[in-house]
């Protein structure tokens, strides 16, 4: 049985400037134009774009549309203000990770007068995600309108990015902080613009209708930019250490043991889903934990591979590439917690040999140029 792929609406802007195409989460995405670590580069020293329309995109609204959804995450959401955003978790009962999202609260809608917010979730788990949150907050009154095939999502990062929008772009994009967001202009027609994204660089994401996307990728490529596909996305999120869903975080593991405890907030939050497994996990200690590798060498430790001590297997690396911007190889992996300090020695199994492995500090890379919040 043939399944066919999803394409979005710059897919025929990607195949023209010679994109790859590659199935990816039921879509045929371009993995690649110019070679990964020339996109690699070009982001971190200057600016690349990203066609990201694959993601899911979900406009959620209501009178009580934050009481609605502080039950479906450990993040507080009631302290967002208008135009900013938080980066959160959907959690089952059992404390695991159904997906991690960005939560963009934008206010009281002027056309409805009620409050609302853009949620943007992995296109793997869209479906999934959009039955979840549906089924928790239908009889609230809070509509979920599902944008995902009708929105053009293009990522503009890099310490360039700034310069480079703000000739498309009606209001003044320094005002925007990091994490911050806004609904404004691009090429005179309405767009949502926030200053977001999936490198560990400063940067842009933008949802418009697909008219306007297409118009802005070839203007953009037209000025220069580089166009960056999945393999250079891959990359540069793996040297900022963000987690990859279905690889590094997934059901099976919880924000705790991510490294993502700093997304609960225990004080100011009431009940929501999966917080009993996660208390009870807080104080018993977490078994085991994702750790940040770095290879002694040019060996690659990649998805799946074991990760020994004392020739006894404890974990395995969730992710793993050849940094371009370190020159190293490094890698993530959930080991035993015992095992998890910085400088704890352990091997990866490559090919049936082992290479040695030292447990080192996330994130690999910090750019000079991410602003802060």
């Amino acid at each position: 049985m043939t399944t066919t792929l999803a394409r979005t609406p710059l897919y025929n802007a990607s195949v023209e400037l010679n994109g790859r195409m590659v199935p990816f989460a039921g879509w045929e995405m371009a993995v690649q134009f110019t070679g990964i670590n020339r996109e690699h580069e070009a982001v971190r020293q200057a600016v690349g774009m990203f066609d990201i329309s694959h993601m899911g995109k979900f406009i959620l609204r209501g009178e009580h549309l934050i009481d609605a959804l502080q039950s479906l995450v450990p993040s507080d959401f009631s302290r967002l203000q208008p135009g900013e955003a938080q980066y959160s978790v959907l959690l089952n009962a059992q404390g695991g990770i159904l997906d991690d999202i960005i939560f963009y609260y934008q206010g009281i809608d002027p056309v409805t007068n009620l409050p609302q917010g853009v949620m943007i979730v992995n296109a793997a788990t869209r479906s999934r995600d959009k039955a979840w949150i549906s089924a928790h907050i239908e009889d609230q009154g809070i509509i979920l309108e599902d944008l995902s095939k009708d929105k053009v999502l293009l990522a503009l990062q890099g310490p360039q990015a700034e310069a480079t929008l703000q000739p498309f772009v009606e209001d003044n994009l320094s005002s925007i902080k990091f994490f911050g967001h806004l609904n404004t202009t691009i090429l005179g027609q309405p767009a949502f613009i926030a200053r977001t994204g999936y490198t560990g660089e400063d940067g842009f994401e933008m949802m418009v209708d697909p008219n306007i996307g297409i118009q802005l990728w070839q203007n953009l490529a037209t000025s220069g930019v580089i166009p960056c596909g999945l393999g250079a996305r891959d990359t540069l999120r793996l040297e900022a250490a963000m987690a990859l869903y279905g690889q590094d975080i997934d059901l099976n593991t919880t924000p705790l043991e991510a490294g993502l405890g700093w997304i609960i907030h225990w004080d100011t939050k009431g009940k929501f889903i999966g917080r009993s497994a996660l208390e009870q996990q807080k104080n018993t200690g977490v078994t085991h934990k994702l750790v940040g590798l770095e290879m002694q060498g040019r060996y690659i430790a990649r998805h799946g591979y074991p990760v020994l001590f004392n020739g006894e297997k404890v974990g395995e690396i969730t992710s793993g590439t050849l940094s371009p911007t370190l020159g190293k190889a490094i890698s993530m992996a959930y080991v035993p917690t015992r095992l998890s300090k910085i400088g704890q020695s352990l091997d990866v199994e490559i090919r049936g040999k082992t290479y040695p492995a030292t447990v080192v500090k996330r994130p690999f890379y910090r750019s000079p140029h991410r602003p802060k919040k």
